[in-house]
């Protein structure tokens, strides 16, 4: 089976960068609903997908692992102005009314936790299914991590496939580097995931377990390269870096061992705590679509209507046959 498996808020609110340049709110909100629904409907073509998946966003768990986590983005909204707050509650409002109507209108499978982000129901949705072909769509950079030989993540940004292969265009031909000349090649995804341990993550205000640390260590200064390099058999790099302590501007000690275990239970999509695991294992369980849910076309029209998507509607057919398609395959329960 091939599995097309959308991060729903990433798609949404990138269409919604696209619709800046229309004065309405109500406008913006159907150009940014337009851009989705075809952005979904190109990438579900062009990858031949068996099932889409849909994974939406929960309160993390990792603001209660983690109080800074995402803090930052609480901050922006509180920062927005009368009108942009009414604007930003009518494209959540929007998207809510999206999710509702992939839900329980289509045969789509579309996945919730309540204690989990996206990123968390894809991953897990990959570990229960470890022998099919995974597609993921998102620009987010996070899920380079995920990357294998079944699955590839599609960023609709650049247009751009990215597999342990290397880097594709729309024609399956390489990207070449515009400064070497030569195909991108994809960093090795372990040592991406290492260095975002180390380093932390700036978008979700995730603080460095090491801050100031070199890339490349000196004649008398161990770096994350050594490091990294030495992380399987724990010797002398890696405890040089993983013992060391450093003290905030607060006063406060930190082991760098310490606070890369707390960054990689954060950022590692595959270490999560084993009861978030499981919790989100049962959501993906509960929810997949066993849904036989007629007349589909019928109500994608409707929904259309509803926000003057003329030229969704004019493609519906095409829609249809996707939205129409119902969950036929296996969950490996055991892994």
């Amino acid at each position: 089976m091939r599995y097309v498996l959308i991060d729903t808020a990433n798609m949404f609110f990138r269409a919604r960068h696209t619709a800046f340049r229309a004065s309405d709110p109500w406008e913006k909100v159907g150009v940014a609903l337009h851009t989705t629904l075809m952005s979904a409907n190109k990438v579900v073509k062009r990858f031949e997908a068996d099932h889409v998946v849909f994974a939406l966003e929960g309160r993390s768990w990792r603001k209660d692992h983690y109080k800074p986590y995402k803090a930052n983005r609480t901050a922006a909204r509180a920062a927005l102005t009368e009108a942009e707050a009414e604007e930003d509650k009518m494209f959540w409002e929007t998207y809510d009314n999206l999710t509702k109507y992939l839900s329980e209108r289509t045969n789509c499978s579309v996945l919730r936790c309540p204690t989990a982000e996206g990123d968390d129901i894809i991953a897990r949705w990959i570990n229960l299914h470890p022998q099919d072909e995974h597609i993921i769509i998102s620009s987010d950079t996070d899920f380079v991590q995920l990357l294998a030989s079944n699955v590839k993540q599609y960023n609709g940004i650049t247009d751009e496939l990215i597999t342990m292969e290397g880097i594709f265009d729309a024609k399956g031909k390489p990207v070449i580097d515009k400064k070497t000349k030569e195909p991108k090649k994809i960093p090795d995804p372990a040592w991406l995931l290492f260095e975002k341990c180390m380093r932390g993550d700036t978008s979700d205000n995730v603080f460095s377990a090491f801050p100031g640390v070199r890339t490349k260590g000196t004649k008398n200064k161990v770096g994350l390269t050594e490091a990294f390099e030495d992380r399987n058999t724990k010797g002398y790099n890696w405890n040089n870096i993983m013992l060391q302590r450093w003290t905030d501007h607060n006063g406060n000690e930190h082991r760098v061992l310490d606070d890369y275990e707390r960054n990689r239970a954060l950022i590692d999509l595959t270490h999560q705590p084993q009861d978030i695991k499981d919790i989100v294992d049962l959501a993906i369980i509960e929810q997949v679509s066993h849904k036989d849910i007629g007349q589909v076309g019928v109500r994608f029209m409707q929904f259309c209507g509803k926000y003057e998507l003329n030229r969704c509607s004019d493609n519906a057919d095409s829609f249809g046959r996707w939205m129409n398609e119902t969950y036929k395959g296996v969950l490996n329960v055991s892994g």
